[in-house]
């Protein structure tokens, strides 16, 4: 994860290098290089690339990157409370500190302390708006990449922060203000029995086998 983040870093700093030139100036593989330039996650089949995705089902529904210097921030919620946001980034080797804890009027956040900017290019990367007017064409394609567990994790994340309860019934619905790319494939934040809306009401309806299926990851 650490040579990860060195290349990740001078990338950003050198954004003219290959992968020949960032190779040789941290003393790295071309080819382990060329992967992490392209997008590639460390450790694909591992503990790390699942806990970048866990992240990035944070990122994707309870926060954001800024534009400008990629430093990623995530909130929490009535069903996301801060322990579980920190955790997310210690997985990935990431101290936090917490901001608006006693603001009453504004949601609790969670950041890094150090190494942000390199950490926020990880969603960005895997699909994350960098910037929070960004709008999203489609679902980021990681997520159909990894193993169904670290899927069904995702999802389980996602809905945590999205999800709507509706009253009476033990279905829930996720309301997106995106494409319709974007809504077709965020089934994945409920996996089977996800039904979707339109222009008037873009949202992704979960049944409720599909939720006691997620609360049971």
């Amino acid at each position: 994860m650490l040579d990860y983040r060195r290349v990740r870093e001078y990338a950003a700093d050198h954004p003219n290098h290959g992968r020949a030139g960032v190779g040789n100036a941290l003393d790295l593989p071309p080819s382990r290089v060329r992967g992490w330039l392209d997008g590639g996650m460390p450790d694909p089949d591992g503990g790390v690339a699942a806990a970048l995705v866990e992240l990035l089902a944070h990122v994707l529904a309870g926060g954001s990157v800024t534009s400008r210097t990629f430093v990623p921030a995530v909130t929490t919620g009535r069903r996301v409370g801060l322990e579980a946001v920190r955790d997310a980034f210690e997985r990935v080797g990431v101290e936090t500190v917490v901001r608006r804890a006693d603001d009453e009027n504004r949601a609790t956040e969670v950041i890094p302390t150090a190494d942000g900017s390199v950490l926020g290019r990880c969603p960005v990367t895997t699909g994350a708006p960098a910037g929070e007017e960004v709008d999203l064409d489609g679902f980021p394609a990681v997520v159909w990449e990894v193993p169904r567990a670290v899927r069904e994790s995702f999802a389980r994340i996602y809905v945590d922060h999205r999800g709507t309860d509706y009253a009476g019934k033990r279905t829930m619905a996720v309301h997106e203000e995106r494409s319709a790319d974007y809504l077709r494939g965020s089934r994945v934040a409920g996996g089977r029995d996800r039904t979707i809306g339109d222009r008037q009401q873009p949202q992704v309806t979960i049944s409720a086998a599909a939720v006691r299926e997620l609360r049971a990851t």
